[in-house]
């Protein structure tokens, strides 16, 4: 959070999502020429040859937009960046030319003191650097031709931005040499999993439209990171914030709702869900966020479903609780979310407010908790211990009537945690049977909120081995 923040801002559709990807790499900002798409704040990082800069996108400033709901938080979200930026980088379309609009948001950026840099898109050749002249009259200083979609012009515009907001440090004395006592150790004792544990834990709101996903991440934050409107579709982008609590850093990740490919027919709500979905994968603990009002639904189930085939941890929000009033309607709403995730009975389920923030302290504290369960590793004598005493309990059923025998179970990793069992005949057991060990090791160790993964392994007959020789 140290390294200089550069703020993208210029008015609707010239390029600044387009631009934000290039730098920050990949495509983490969705993109489409209709106009408005951006709403949130998105920050990403960009390294420049060993220097790192943080970056944000912003919605398009548009005075005309700015007298909806909408427009007025994409106005809001913007002046927020500009405000907490250390330089800032408008963006004109060289295209189309100069609006009314660009001179209005130079005059804002000169008076904010901080550096400003003039990027004119669109210019995909050096035939044409010419649409840049008339640039200068914004008073920005030289503006830099770029193509943000070809890659045109970046690293020139970069080289400037690094030079003035993160100049190099000074050069090391080249007689100086390196005394062996300075040389990194490796220290064997330290693993990849000791690390990932002090790694930002990576949560991710999921569910429906108008669920209340920005609004339960704007509640945790304390500001209004997300827009939220009652519109569904407000969210378009997943939105990630770094947050820190209690000493424990997170990334919270705030998606558009997810709703069923037959009912979605705009080419960018599709883009949007794929975006969503994928954030699935990308988490460490994933919280389905459901309308308590409503309550649970098929689709709801659905994303359960995917949430649990990607192995992530899971926590199911219900939100807008407080609008559940009397004991009756608590109860079929209790009913219904048994029904209709009981597939998923170890899922943790919090009731909360976005609201009000009833019980978002306690969701925080249920995703720690799940988030230690996913990353739980039992040692392979208490595992063979405990499996001892269910095979007792509960032999495995014959398979073409022989007998599958189980000689032992090792956890192989976690996240979420996987069990491998060597078996005589891996293909001969049941999958009531991986059911019940599943059941029972969550009996004796919890699991609550993590699914689990069962493997087998075949062992090989000695016999059968030898004769073979």
């Amino acid at each position: 959070m140290t390294a200089p923040l550069v703020g993208i801002v210029g008015r609707p559709n010239v390029g600044k999502s387009t631009l934000f990807n290039r730098l920050v790499g990949g495509r983490p900002a969705l993109v489409h020429d209709t106009p408005g798409l951006t709403r949130d704040r998105r920050y990403g990082t960009c390294d420049y040859f060993g220097t790192e800069l943080r970056i944000v996108d912003t919605g398009g400033l548009d005075p005309d937009a700015a007298t909806d709901v909408i427009g007025a938080g994409i106005h809001r979200q913007a002046l927020r960046a500009i405000g907490e930026a250390d330089a800032l980088l408008l963006v004109v379309d060289g295209r189309a030319g100069i609006s009314s609009v660009d001179h209005d948001l130079a005059r804002q950026l000169r008076t904010t003191g901080k550096p400003v840099f003039l990027a004119v898109n669109k210019v995909d050749h050096a035939v044409r650097d010419d649409l840049v002249h008339d640039f200068h009259e914004l008073g920005l200083g030289a503006p830099f031709p770029v193509s943000a979609a070809h890659g045109r012009g970046i690293d020139a515009l970069l080289e400037a931005i690094v030079h003035a907001v993160a100049p190099p440090p000074p050069a090391a004395d080249p007689l100086e040499t390196l005394d062996e006592d300075d040389e990194p150790h490796f220290d064997p004792d330290q693993t990849q999993e000791d690390d990932d544990e002090d790694a930002p834990l990576r949560v991710a709101f999921v569910g429906r439209p108008n669920a209340g996903k920005s609004s339960l991440t704007n509640r945790l934050l304390g500001e209004e990171r997300s827009l939220v409107h009652h519109v569904a579709g407000t969210t378009t982008d997943p939105v990630d914030t770094p947050f820190t609590l209690g000493g424990r850093a997170y990334i919270l990740v705030d998606t558009a709702g997810i709703r069923r490919k037959a009912k979605i027919d705009i080419d960018i709500e599709k883009i949007s869900v794929t975006m969503a979905i994928g954030q699935i994968d990308r988490a460490d603990v994933v919280v389905l966020v459901i309308d308590g009002e409503l309550g649970p639904a098929e689709q709801d189930a659905r994303i359960a479903g995917m949430i649990e085939e990607s192995g992530r941890a899971l926590v199911i929000a219900m939100n807008k609780t407080d609008r559940v009033l009397g004991d009756e309607a608590r109860e079929r709403l209790r009913e219904l979310t048994k029904d209709t995730f009981h597939f998923l009975p170890w899922a943790p389920i919090v009731q909360v407010s976005a609201l009000r923030g009833d019980g978002v302290d306690h969701l925080l504290d249920t995703v720690d908790s799940v988030a230690r369960q996913h990353r739980r590793r039992i040692q392979t004598a208490e595992l063979n211990r405990f499996f001892a005493e269910v095979i007792e309990e509960k032999p495995p059923p014959l398979h073409h009537g022989h007998a599958v025998r189980l000689y032992y179970i090792t956890q192989a990793t976690t996240r979420p945690p996987t069990f491998v069992l060597s078996a005589n005949k891996a293909e001969g057991l049941a999958p009531s049977y991986k059911r019940f060990i599943m059941n029972r090791l969550r009996d004796r160790y919890g699991f609550r909120g993590t699914p689990l993964r069962i493997a087998l392994k075949q062992k090989k007959d000695r016999h059968k081995a030898d004769d073979a020789d």
